[in-house]
């Protein structure tokens, strides 16, 4: 490769593209000689995203540190479970139970709601690729209206367990405690401060709302698609205009004014 100094901007926006952000150390030095002010806000620009990366690494490190204490121990099947859909007016309440390999360190892993739709989907692929085994619980509406959603929640959590080909030597659950044999560990925002549990988190999070996306297709007018069953003021309107659906949650909607 030629000197920086005689390449184009452009040209050396192309190089960079090229190059693995491990590298970038070994560039910058060079890039900074540079007396163009554009090379210098390259130089910047890849300073900021290998300091950004690095903070990313450590956080990601930090939100392991429950799994690493447990691994240390021998224990290496460690099930992150989390739910996805408590809240909302309509649909089910989603639940994900996921045995991780250990050495899984996906880059921006975090608490569903704090991650992108498009990154949600991309993580949930990866995550799944370093699944040993994961299991989706859901339980719906009219379920939810008889046992109510805390008992609905504990019940598609178990029942997600109850389909793992293989079972955890622990589970780390967010500020729960099911009703099984299996150890678990009780995590206080354990979503956004477990690595495991964010993970379950996530790929929840994009069965629901895949799921949500179908059932707009059924009932268009309540938009679905955007709000995922939660009561936004269209969601409201629709159900006052419209009705509910099947999909409704009856004891969600009593106070509503809905018939």
């Amino acid at each position: 490769m030629d000197s920086f100094q005689n390449m184009t901007v452009t040209s050396v926006k192309d190089y960079i593209s090229t190059i693995d952000i491990l590298s970038y150390p070994n560039l910058i030095p060079e890039l900074k000689q540079d007396s163009r002010s554009a090379i210098q806000k390259i130089a910047e620009s890849m300073e900021k995203k290998f300091y950004t990366r690095n903070r990313e690494i450590e956080r990601i490190e930090q939100m392991k540190s429950i799994e690493k204490t447990y691994y240390k121990r021998g224990i290496q099947k460690i099930g992150g479970i989390d739910e996805v859909g408590r809240g909302p007016l309509a649909g089910p309440v989603v639940t994900c139970v996921i045995i991780l390999k250990p050495d899984s360190s996906r880059l921006f892993v975090d608490d569903s709601k704090k991650v992108s739709k498009k990154n949600r989907e991309v993580l949930c692929q990866q995550l799944l690729e370093d699944a040993m085994d994961y299991a989706i619980g859901q339980v719906d509406c009219d379920v939810i209206d008889e046992i109510n959603i805390l008992n609905a929640t504990k019940k598609a959590m178990t029942d997600s367990l109850a389909t793992l080909s293989a079972k955890p030597d622990l589970l780390l659950i967010d500020a729960l405690h099911l009703d099984t044999a299996i150890p678990q560990k009780s995590i206080i925002h354990g979503d956004a401060t477990s690595y495991a549990i964010a993970a379950a988190s996530i790929v929840a999070k994009v069965y629901r709302d895949n799921l949500m996306q179908i059932y707009h297709e059924e009932y268009p007018e309540y938009g679905f698609d955007h709000n995922m069953g939660y009561g936004t003021a269209e969601h409201i309107d629709a159900l006052r205009k419209f009705g509910p659906t099947p999909i409704h949650r009856k004891s969600f909607i009593q106070n509503l004014g809905v018939r």
